[in-house]
């Protein structure tokens, strides 16, 4: 008895050894279907995505049109002309279809061998698991197929087309073979026509260009006769101009002179205007402008305002003219200084203006005082 239960133990354990084996076998072979399974799969997606998945929409033929009128010696408004795309199938130009686009739930219906109900459970034909249907692997295979054999079938008809476009073209060509000498020869004769063309062309531009040469210095002469015309004209304007100018001149100068005689006779028989009044100052500010001056006799008159002038002799102006000094600048001025240019001092009024006589003080003077300077006082 104990040696049957050892022989049964033996043999189970065989048993179990074999069991095993064939365990790891199915093991390698179910990781390299899987494997397969997966690789095809990846590659049925790629595919798919190569295969367009309808054929562009009919387009209207397209125009080509081609002159087939003869060519003769007359101009033809409204030539003959034929459409070379007539039956030409444009909609094989079209670019960038739509292709077949896989995503996650067209891979797990590749999956998908048998029709499967809303259990998940496979639809049985009779004793056979259903394996045509919706949402099966053959479904997807079927309209791939069907999108390839139509793929297949627009390439045909675009091989189909390149043929009779080669032979319309190789018509054209011979036409325009054709054409091309008797285009040379009418070229020839048209440059021949031109060429005698240009020569008479030239021979009239050189005789015109005369006769314009010819007006041309006539009109110059004319215009150079006018134009020292208008020069003397001119000319005796600005003369008259200028003399008009030069005695006003005179006039003034006369004027000023005559004034600035006066005012000295009037004040040379005593001090300074104004040496015992008890202004000494005014408020700072400019107080006028030189408007003559003397550097050589150290002298200038200057044009105060009507504020100034009342600042120094009262409202009623009656007041004597006191014995003030002024700073002297010139805007704009980048001197040592600055805009500073000197100082003045007060000897006499001119009666009737608001001008006045100033002595320049010499120990002050950092420019030469010009026309146009302000006066003021700090």
């Amino acid at each position: 008895m104990t040696k049957v239960l050892h022989g049964f133990v033996y043999l189970f354990l065989i048993l179990a050894g074999a069991a095993l084996w064939f365990e790891l076998q199915l093991n390698s072979k179910r990781a390299l279907l899987t494997d397969r399974n997966r690789m095809q799969e990846d590659y049925l997606v790629r595919i798919a995505a190569t295969v367009e998945m309808k054929d562009a929409e009919h387009q209207d033929p397209l125009e080509l049109k081609l002159d087939v009128s003869p060519v003769e010696a007359k101009i033809v408004d409204s030539p003959d002309t034929e459409n070379q795309l007539e039956e030409y199938p444009s909609q094989l130009e079209k670019q960038a279809l739509e292709t077949f686009a896989w995503k996650q739930k067209e891979r797990e219906q590749l999956r998908n061998v048998y029709v499967l109900d809303a259990e998940g459970n496979p639809v049985m034909d009779g004793n056979q698991p259903l394996k045509e249907g919706p949402g099966t692997e053959k479904e997807l295979l079927d309209k791939l197929l069907k999108a390839c054999v139509d793929q297949q079938a627009r390439l045909n008809t675009t091989r189909d087309a390149l043929p009779k476009l080669r032979e319309k073209l190789e018509d054209l060509v011979a036409q325009l073979n054709k054409l091309k000498p008797e285009a040379r020869q009418d070229k020839v004769t048209i440059v021949e026509k031109d060429e005698q063309i240009a020569t008479l062309e030239g021979e009239k531009s050189a005789l015109q260009d005369q006769m314009t040469k010819i007006k041309q210095q006539v009109q110059e002469l004319n215009a150079e006769i006018t134009s020292l015309k208008d020069e003397v004209t001119t000319a005796r304007e600005e003369v008259e101009i200028k003399k008009e100018e030069l005695d006003k001149e005179k006039q003034q100068t006369a004027q000023l002179k005559r004034l600035l005689r006066e005012s000295m006779l009037a004040g040379s028989g005593g001090s300074r205007t104004g040496a015992g009044l008890a202004i000494t100052s005014l408020p700072a500010g400019d107080k006028g402008k030189i408007i003559e001056v003397d550097n050589e006799n150290m002298f200038v008159i200057v044009e105060f305002t009507p504020e100034a002038m009342k600042q120094m002799k009262g409202e009623d102006l009656k007041r004597a003219m006191p014995t003030l000094e002024f700073n002297v600048r010139r805007p704009g001025l980048e001197g040592k200084a600055g805009e500073f240019v000197g100082r003045v001092c007060l000897r006499q009024e001119i009666a009737g203006k608001n001008y006045a006589i100033c002595d320049i003080l010499g120990k002050w003077e950092q420019e030469k005082i010009q026309l146009d300077d302000i006066v003021f006082a700090n």
